[in-house]
């Protein structure tokens, strides 16, 4: 198992890293929420913001997505500021959100339209995103003739379909149930080892993280500080089989170790 000791920046390959998050730290109405927070992410990694609810992940998500600004310290995509909403940012919020008077394929193609980009140039994109998601007999379908997995699997699309290079993703199957939720992990791995994009997944499941991630960042009670990134050492691809394999519970016990140290203040050791 390796463990970067927190606060630690982790050397990427190739060259500069994606995303750099720089002495970032928020404020709200005189309530710290996140302290100093420095990392790094590469191009294609997958990687996990782990911890308890009300930590602060979706916080630092929503400033990597430029949806708020930072109190003090600097987000950078690809090596630019982020100052506000990046068309090469994808991001996918707890709930689908899909339009419900616009069809399945109307619905992925609306960032294109928010982009002011032609339809039509798109238009091979989008079908073939639902074919990758298995969504594509439905591209004519409403949002409410689709069960909960097969929204979610049509928002992710909706959020690759204009190419983003980074996905941002908000503890999106946190309102599924427990066999869907496996389901959509394991699509989620197909679409995104077909894309390489790289992303950052908000969650407070550990077996979520662990099964997904290259890495989960191990966020610690408010004020939020990293407490642990931890590289997840298991092969790809992935399959359910793996969760019930020592090596991976392995993880999730440190992970939950980590996890319940952070709530007794307990400084991690490595």
């Amino acid at each position: 198992m390796k463990v970067a000791a927190a606060g630690a920046l982790r050397d990427v390959d190739p060259g500069v890293p994606l995303l750099r998050i720089r002495g970032v730290r928020k404020v709200f109405n005189q309530l710290e929420a996140i302290r100093n927070i420095s990392l790094e992410i590469g191009d294609g990694e997958f990687v996990s913001l782990l911890g308890p609810s009300g930590c602060g992940k979706s916080t630092l998500l929503m400033m990597i997505a430029g949806l708020i600004p930072p109190t003090s310290g600097e987000i950078l995509v690809a090596g630019e500021r982020v100052t506000g909403p990046r068309p090469d940012v994808g991001v996918v919020f707890q709930s689908p959100v899909l339009l419900p008077w616009r069809t399945v394929l109307d619905n992925v193609l609306f960032p294109v339209e928010l982009l002011k980009k032609r339809r039509a140039s798109y238009l091979d994109r989008a079908m073939e995103l639902l074919k990758m998601a298995k969504l594509e007999d439905f591209a004519n379908a409403l949002p409410r003739e689709l069960s909960g997995g097969m929204r979610q699997r049509a928002a992710i699309c909706r959020a690759l379909v204009h190419d983003p290079s980074t996905l941002l993703m908000d503890e999106p199957f946190s309102a599924l149930d427990a066999i869907t939720r496996d389901e959509m992990s394991v699509e989620l791995l197909r679409i995104w080892q077909a894309n390489r994009k790289t992303v950052v997944f908000v969650t407070h499941s550990i077996r979520e993280a662990a099964f997904l991630s290259d890495r989960v960042l191990v966020m610690g009670r408010r004020p939020a500080t990293l407490v642990e990134d931890v590289t997840i050492d298991l092969p790809r691809p992935r399959h359910i089989a793996m969760t019930e394999e020592e090596n991976f519970n392995g993880y999730v016990r440190h992970l939950r170790r980590s996890i319940e140290a952070s709530h007794e203040g307990v400084p991690q050791g490595h």
